[in-house]
């Protein structure tokens, strides 16, 4: 077992350190807030190289000794933890946890790396003073009434899991801004109109969505992640006022629409699309970052307007000639890094193309991955 312990008389991981399971791996941070003592534990379990085909010297503990799933890890933890970490614990439930103990303090629960197929209300019901809850990367299906009580959350992260809707009653929860649903199975967009108040960031990347829908009336949300879906048309954000990150890269869009009310946009990423032009950027003027990589777009077009740009990621599309960047972009003095490369603009010319960018944008000091040198 390897065990990290912070400076001082026996503390935390001293206690616990004896309840461990052998290939446990406790780290435990003590700090002092206000003059309580707080303590952030992590338990991670490590696989030995040696421990295949060896065999237990422990005679006549059964077979389920040092099993995750039937012993207490965090047995030997005081009631006042206020964080605890269990990656990669190889936990198939929460029963033997007795997380509700940590009631009246646990704000972070981490369970990441698992193998949780069930979460519910009997396993994390009681904590209701928690803030942040990450179940990324276990097997679940659904949470079922889990999240029902859990009314002072702020971050949720249900990514990497087996989810085919977007968990039911979220609105119940006031305070959540930040919710990541990333590669589950989810085909639409439900659930969380009722946090209009709240909802800041929203990552639904790498699921099986379709349309963009269900998003009405979330003025305060700053982030919409959508990447790696089968979204086939930019529509259903007209009420995401304060929209600053869109990113729907790899869905099978044609047409950039539907963008107008996006008036504070400032980062665009819509590569690898079907997109063949720029256009309907009229009202993005405070866009300072702009991807349509991987597209079949021929020319650099429509962007004179974009006063705030600052970077242009246009490579692997067919664009065939830099005639248009000094009208376009050479006005823009923000305007630094562009991503030309695999173009026939670049296969075509590849000893004068750095030299014509240059000479077009001269306040450019990036092309490529390659620093301009003047």
């Amino acid at each position: 077992m390897t065990e990290q312990t912070t400076a001082g008389s026996k503390g935390v991981n001293d206690t616990a350190a004896d309840t461990l399971a052998p290939d446990a791996n406790l780290t435990e941070v003590a700090s002092t807030e206000g003059g309580e003592r707080k303590a952030r534990v992590v338990v991670e379990y490590i696989d030995h190289p040696n421990a295949e085909g060896q065999e237990s010297e422990d005679e006549g503990l059964g077979p389920d000794a040092g099993d995750p799933a039937t012993e207490d890890l965090l047995a030997g933890l005081p009631d006042e933890t206020d964080d605890i970490d269990l990656v990669h614990a190889r936990l198939h439930h929460l029963d033997a946890l007795r997380l509700a103990r940590f009631k009246n303090h646990l704000k972070r629960l981490c369970l990441r790396q698992n193998f949780l197929t069930h979460i519910g209300a009997d396993d994390i019901g009681t904590l209701t003073r928690l803030e942040e809850l990450d179940v990324y990367d276990n097997k679940l299906k659904g949470v079922g009434d889990a999240l029902d009580t859990l009314t002072d959350l702020k971050t949720l992260d249900l990514s990497f899991n087996l989810l085919r809707s977007v968990p039911h009653g979220l609105e119940r929860h006031t305070s959540l801004h930040t919710i990541f649903f990333v590669q589950n199975k989810i085909t639409k967009i439900s659930g969380v109109v009722g946090l209009a108040a709240s909802l800041r960031s929203l990552e639904l990347g790498g699921n099986r969505i379709r349309t963009i829908e269900g998003l009405e009336g979330l003025g305060k949300l700053e982030e919409l992640w959508l990447g790696k879906n089968k979204i086939t048309k930019l529509q259903g954000l007209e009420t995401l006022k304060a929209l600053r990150v869109l990113s729907i890269q790899s869905n099978r869009i044609t047409k950039l629409e539907g963008l107008e009310e996006l008036t504070n946009l400032e980062e665009f990423y819509i590569s690898h699309n079907g997109l063949s032009k720029i256009e309907g950027l009229e009202k993005n003027v405070k866009l300072r970052t702009f991807d349509v990589s991987g597209n079949t777009i021929t020319a650099v077009e429509g962007l004179s307007h974009l006063v705030e740009l600052e970077e242009l990621w246009a490579s692997d599309n067919q664009i065939a000639t830099l005639n248009d960047l000094g009208r376009e972009l050479g006005e823009i003095k923000s305007f630094s890094t562009i991503y030309l490369e695999r173009n026939p603009c670049e296969k075509n010319d590849p000893t004068g193309y750095r030299r014509k960018i240059m000479l077009a944008l001269p306040q450019v000091q990036q092309i490529d991955a390659t620093y301009a040198r003047r």
